[in-house]
């Protein structure tokens, strides 16, 4: 019981519910219309009925999460998966060596990188145009599954993919280093300091030769498309370049 309460409670961090109603005069009313006093209930009685609320409770809260996050059911054991990328909230050392590119990963112009993509390439007017632009991870036919826009001379990057694509990056955050924010009134996460970051191809295996220790990223995802801004930035700060993409 103390571990599912411990995770319930952990789990609550991550929820934005209303107010309770106040049913204080409905409970003393039914109490005084009720004569005498009723019998104490055996330990076992009292042992099921806090399970059976606990049980009733984990599935509220998991009802409550953001719309259309159903998978963050999983945040109850340490992992969160949002929008093709999975969050351990588990600590991890960070990598060690020095990371490879992502598979395939090649300079592009920028209207090539448009072409060879199966999503519309958007820039964050904060930023203006990119430094450098790069493709990367293509299939059989050529069409790449990521591309990222380089600034300030590669500390600040932004990474969009195709949003339905399952499980490209997988990230570190070490603790209750994630947190929820919205960008343009939809769900986004925060993950606020440095992680350890890896990717995931597209057979699905994790690519530990890739990773690297990551600044502090926003993961959010719009008409299908999910972006990963990461860099030496302030969550409003991230917030405010994300909702000037267009």
């Amino acid at each position: 019981m103390d571990d599912l309460e411990r995770e319930l409670r952990e789990l609550s961090t991550w929820l934005e519910t209303p107010e309770p109603p106040d049913v204080t005069a409905q409970v003393r009313a039914r109490l005084a219309a009720e004569p005498g006093t009723a019998p104490a209930r055996p330990r076992w009685w009292r042992r099921r009925w806090r399970y059976a609320v606990a049980t009733a409770l984990a599935a509220l809260l998991i009802a409550l999460l953001p719309p259309g996050r159903a998978a963050l059911a999983d945040a109850v054991t340490g992992l969160l998966r949002f929008a093709g990328i999975t969050i351990s909230t588990s600590s991890a050392p960070p990598p060690t060596g020095t990371p490879s590119p992502l598979p395939a990963q090649r300079p592009a112009e920028l209207d090539e990188a448009q072409r060879v993509v199966r999503f519309p390439i958007r820039m964050p007017t904060k930023l203006g145009p990119p430094e450098r632009v790069l493709v990367a991870d293509p299939d059989g036919t050529g069409s790449h599954r990521v591309a990222t826009l380089l600034y300030n001379g590669g500390e600040l990057r932004l990474d969009a993919y195709d949003g339905r694509i399952d499980g490209v990056f997988f990230k570190q955050a070490g603790g209750s280093g994630a947190e929820w924010t919205l960008v343009d009134g939809q769900q986004a996460v925060w993950v606020g300091g440095p992680h350890p970051v890896s990717y995931v191809d597209r057979s699905g295996t994790v690519r530990e030769e890739s990773a690297r220790l990551a600044a502090a990223t926003l993961i959010w995802q719009e008409n299908g498309v999910t972006y990963r801004l990461e860099g030496q930035l302030t969550m409003a700060e991230a917030v405010e370049i994300a909702s000037s993409l267009e």
